[in-house]
Formats: C-alpha cells, sequence, structure tokens
C-alpha cells in the first residue's frame, strides 16, 4: 500500500550585512529556535536588546516569502534554524595619548532564519495507541521461577 507523504516546505529569509555584533545577536537568536512564529514574535517582542527589532525583522520577512511565495499561513510556522554568521568587519581608528591609535572593529553579522510548517497534531485515536504501547515497554520484566524454568526445560 502506497502511502502519499506530503514534503515539508522551508523559507528563508536572510538580512546580511547589519550592523551589529554577532555574538550579541547569536544571544537573541538562540531564543526563538524551535518555537512557533507567534511565539517567536512574543520572545522578540519583550526583549530588550537592539538586536531583537533585527531579527524580528529577519522573521517578519520569512513569514511574508512564506505566505507570498508558497501559498502557507503564517502562524501554522515553526522556526526550524534560526542562525547568525559573521560578516565583514569595518575596521576604523582613534587617536589616543601621545600620538598613538586605537582599533576600532565595528562588527557586521548575517542573519538566516529558516521556517518550516509545523507538524500535524496526532489525532486522539493515534495518541491514545501510542501511549498504550509506550506503558507496554515501560513495564518492568518479571523474574521467572524456579518451576517456571523447569517447564520451559
Amino acid at each position: 500500500m502506497a502511502v502519499a507523504t506530503q514534503e515539508k516546505q522551508e523559507v528563508r529569509a536572510e538580512a546580511k550585512w547589519v550592523r551589529i555584533s554577532p555574538r550579541k545577536a547569536r544571544l537573541v537568536v538562540e531564543h526563538i529556535r524551535g518555537r512557533s512564529v507567534p511565539e517567536a514574535r512574543t520572545v522578540l517582542a519583550f526583549t530588550p536588546r537592539a538586536a531583537a527589532r533585527e531579527i524580528e525583522k529577519v522573521l517578519h520577512s520569512a513569514v511574508s516569502n512564506a505566505e507570498a511565495n508558497h501559498g502557507l499561513i503564517g502562524d501554522d510556522l515553526v522556526v526550524s534554524a534560526a542562525y547568525v554568521d559573521e560578516g565583514p568587519t569595518i575596521k576604523r581608528w582613534r587617536a589616543r595619548a601621545r600620538g598613538r591609535v586605537a582599533r576600532i572593529r565595528k562588527r557586521t553579522c548575517h542573519i538566516t532564519i529558516v521556517l518550516k510548517s509545523a507538524p500535524a497534531a496526532p489525532t486522539r485515536a493515534t495518541s491514545a495507541r501510542v501511549e498504550e504501547e509506550k506503558a507496554v515497554e515501560q513495564r518492568p520484566k518479571r523474574k521467572t521461577t524456579a518451576k517456571e524454568k523447569e517447564v520451559n526445560a
């Protein structure tokens, strides 16, 4: 019997050369990885870091791509991957005492968010069967008695 499986579509959005340190952006991205889109939006809205605003823009772009290009519903998506890569570093100089200079590194990053459709919730009958199978597997095996060993031998 052939069962047709629907492939999960991936939708991605990138923001390149964002003028924020990758280290700081990664702290925020860790909070939304694996969450649903509405939950991720809420987390970003209440995160007081500047990187949250930039990541929120990328998330909005990814959801818009999913709705416009793939016909998916934005609230049914999950953040399957979110990562921050290091971009080019802009180097500047600052004058210091006694004729010396100090290097100022203005770091940039590339933010990428990948969305997938959420896995379908199991039906009630399916989940009950799965729970029953788990219960059977978790039962401790009882020891065989001397009488049973004699009968089996």
